[in-house]
């Protein structure tokens, strides 16, 4: 999958769930700042995002993240990356 696709499902998720509008959801969107995505929203959006990568999400992998193309940036990490043992 890439960065551009996972960037759409995203978007979607974002507009579906949080009602944000298209024009606010850029790869420089803050989360917190511009989005208004919470904590909460946060631990939503993950779920949401799951079954794009098929395994168990680590947070740890979201710690850092603070703009949409932060997300898609760690998503693409997870889902390129080969499965550790």
């Amino acid at each position: 999958m890439t960065k551009q696709e996972i960037f759409d499902r995203l978007a979607a998720i974002l507009k579906e769930t949080f009602e944000i509008s298209p024009e606010r959801i850029t790869p420089e969107a803050r989360l917190y700042e511009d989005l208004d995505i919470d904590s909460i929203d946060a631990v939503d959006m993950i779920v949401k995002l799951k079954p794009l990568v098929g395994a168990r999400l680590n947070a740890e992998a979201f710690k850092a993240v603070r703009t949409l193309q932060d997300v898609v940036d760690a998503l693409h990490t997870l889902l390129t990356e080969p499965a550790s043992a």
